[in-house]
């Protein structure tokens, strides 16, 4: 029997032998996906000599550890006849190795650190030759090879670029990081489809990434566009076409330098008229058209002349008629003339030039480019918005309607982009030029003025931009010269006082920045609005003295005094929810306050009757205002006793003890029930005919707090 065992023993041992060195061969593997393998196969094995004996040493492997690993060099002393020898040894190797992999792992970051200096410097070579020593230390670094994948892009080896792509992955089958170089990579080799199924790859693993994912989709639709049209423009050169031959020998003669003005500006027009098809336009762009004119010595002083003489003036339009031509329809034309390094300043230059002309060819340039999404995301990638807004101010603030209206246009397409709202957000100087516009007083058509308004709405939705705007005193005092200009004629910039209303109800979000000076000047100028026979005026007036009467003492008195309570009982009579919930928060507001508007919402509303009303209101927040406000109005003598008679206990009850999903609801329901039967004991007798007491009970640590 003792010898059967022996066998069986030997049996199981030969057989661990074997494949224990299949793994630690398998553990020395260079290969990523073998080696890691072998890791899991060998922390099953250690878990399932943990379960077999429970005097098994436990053991703990490393499984992100995938470098080649070694087998100990120094002898261990174990009994090299018994397995649970080679699981020792198997475990001593594992410890070790996790040692060295974090003493190299060390070293990996040293190296990717002085990779990433190297690359902010512009040394593309050595960034990689780190990143390189790195990999030699730890070949498992996911951020090495998408790192050194990026430097290869800038050295145009592309295909080394993929292949660091490929083993990212190995280490991370979800790096959008080594998917978005890759498609990077597989668009510079022009494998379109490839790139796409990168990008769309993007999105399958992180959807937020959309904006990125669709700029990088057009990239790759318009160069594989771009392609075909030099391809079949290179055709039409070869089987002559005249035009295109024409084209090519217009190029050729505009490229001799030092030429007088007059020579180019006839050359370029010349040039002009034949820009017609996507060929000709093409080869404009094949043959280093914008080169040719944009670095031309002569040329560019004209631009750069201050006060140009006719024949300057001559060449600067010829030019920007030319741009036109060969930008109309082509967006790898637009792409090369605003990537120029010189357009970001010569464009705003051009549309404040003295020159009529200049302007409005300039303005009519970059109106084609705003006319499609991937032309507004040139403008906005490849110029200086500061200074752009600064030249299309400027243009606003012209005489002609024309032009004030094309410029403003602009700026409307523009605003409308999420990446505009993104580069105002770090931009101070372009958010306080945009408000500026608010502040010309020469604006005198309502469209112009309107669309100012709205543009400011539109990124006051924002709430980073909104926190600036609402800091900004210049922006107040801009919307207070507008209502005072809109009431100057209410009938002819009626939708300008309502967009600025809106405007405004947006600012007064931002209650920390809403001082009582500021409190005051906005709760007067929308009181005296409260006249209005337009209900949308009313109702935006309304709410922005809903956000903004709390933060004054004085404000809530002058409004009192002004009749305010009256109007917004009047409100809560007319109906209407959002109307009902300005009208409410003001009263709340109110009578939290000031005794006076107490005395007033109790004589208007005798025995609250409107008051329960909206307790009973399916909106949460008209019901719990309305909760505050009679809580507040129960201290006027004799207001209590008055409503002896209704259901108010058994109306706040219910919402006290109900599951409102705003706790103010339940906490004003409490307050007025509490303050309700210590103003009328009588009202604590019908409480405890309800049950209540125990409801009530319940919310005296809400009250407590309060």
């Amino acid at each position: 029997m003792a010898k059967e065992k022996e066998e069986r023993d030997l049996e199981k041992f030969l057989k661990n032998v074997d494949e224990i060195s299949t793994l630690v061969q398998d553990l020395n593997s260079d290969d990523f996906d073998v080696c890691e393998r072998a890791m899991d196969e060998a922390e099953k094995r250690l878990q399932l000599q943990e379960d077999q004996e429970e005097d098994e040493c436990r053991t703990i492997l490393n499984k992100t550890m995938i470098s080649p690993p070694q087998v100990p060099t120094e002898q261990v002393d174990v009994d090299d006849t018994n397995p649970d020898g080679f699981m020792k040894i198997l475990e001593k190797d594992a410890r070790e190795r996790a040692k060295r992999r974090k003493e190299n792992k060390s070293l990996a970051n040293a190296f990717k650190e002085k990779g990433n200096e190297a690359f902010l410097k512009g040394d593309y070579e050595m960034a990689v030759h780190y990143y390189t020593e790195g990999l030699k230390k730890l070949k498992d670094m996911k951020v090495l090879y998408t790192n050194r994948a990026q430097a290869y892009m800038k050295l145009e080896e592309y295909e080394k670029a993929l292949v660091d792509c490929e083993w990212a992955l190995k280490c991370d089958e979800n790096s959008t990081k080594a998917y978005f170089h890759m498609g990077k990579a597989h668009l510079a080799l022009k494998n379109y489809s490839m790139a796409r199924q990168c990008y769309q790859k993007i999105l399958e693993i992180n959807p937020k990434l959309q904006v990125q994912v669709k700029d990088s989709l057009n990239k790759v639709d318009q160069k594989e566009k771009a392609e075909l049209q030099e391809k079949l423009a290179l055709q039409e050169l070869k089987s002559g076409k005249e035009a295109a031959v024409t084209t090519k020998n217009l190029l050729e003669a505009l490229s001799n330098p030092e030429q007088i003005p007059l020579f180019y500006a006839g050359g370029v027009q010349l040039l002009t008229e034949l820009m017609e098809d996507c060929t000709e336009k093409t080869l404009f762009r094949t043959h280093n058209g914008f080169s040719i004119i944009n670095d031309n010595k002569v040329i560019k002083r004209c631009f750069a002349t201050e006060e140009k003489d006719e024949i300057e003036e001559i060449l600067c339009i010829a030019v920007l008629k030319l741009w036109h031509a060969v930008c109309t329809g082509n967006e790898e034309n637009q792409h090369l003339l605003l990537a120029h390094s010189d357009m970001d300043i010569l464009l705003p230059a051009f549309l404040t030039s003295k020159v009529p002309s200049i302007q409005q060819h300039t303005l009519s340039l970059l109106l084609l480019f705003c006319q499609t999404e991937n032309g507004r995301i040139l403008v906005l990638s490849h110029m200086d918005l500061a200074r752009l807004l600064q030249a299309l101010v400027l243009f606003v603030n012209i005489s002609e309607e024309k032009e004030s209206r094309t410029a403003m246009q602009l700026l409307t397409d523009l605003a409308l982009e999420e990446r505009f709202k993104t580069l105002v957000q770090t931009n101070l100087p372009a958010l306080l030029t945009l408000i500026s516009i608010l502040n010309i007083p020469e604006i005198a058509y309502p469209s112009t003025l309107l669309q100012c308004v709205a543009i400011m709405g539109n990124l006051s939705t924002d709430a980073t931009i909104r926190k600036q705007m609402s800091d900004c005193e210049e922006c107040w005092d801009a919307c207070f010269r507008l209502m005072a200009k809109c009431e100057e004629n209410v009938t002819l910039f009626r939708e300008t006082l309502y967009a600025t209303l809106g405007f405004m109800m947006n600012l007064s979000l931002e209650s920390v920045s809403i001082t009582e000076v500021l409190a005051e000047q906005v709760s007067r100028k929308c009181v005296s609005l409260l006249n209005s026979e337009d209900g949308g005026i009313l109702t935006r007036a309304a709410g922005v003295l809903s956000r903004v009467l709390s933060a004054s003492m004085k404000a809530v008195e002058e409004a009192v005094q002004a009749g305010l309570m009256k109007v917004m009982i009047k409100f809560l009579k007319a109906g209407g929810q959002t109307a009902s919930r300005y009208a409410i928060k003001i009263l709340a507001v109110c009578t939290n306050i000031n005794y006076l508007a107490r005395e007033e919402v109790t004589r208007l509303d005798k025995k609250f009757c409107l008051l329960i009303k909206l307790l009973e209101a399916e909106d949460e927040i008209i019901a719990g205002n309305a909760a505050l406000c009679i809580g507040n109005c129960v201290e006027v003598p004799g207001a209590s006793s008055a409503v002896l008679k209704s259901d108010i206990v058994k109306i706040l009850l219910k919402l006290a003890g109900g599951d409102a999903k705003e706790a103010s609801v339940q906490l004003n329901a409490g307050i007025a029930l509490g303050k309700l039967c210590t103003a009328e004991p009588r009202h604590t007798a019908h409480l405890e005919e309800l049950h209540g007491i125990e409801i009530l009970n319940s919310t005296m640590k809400y009250i407590q707090k309060s």
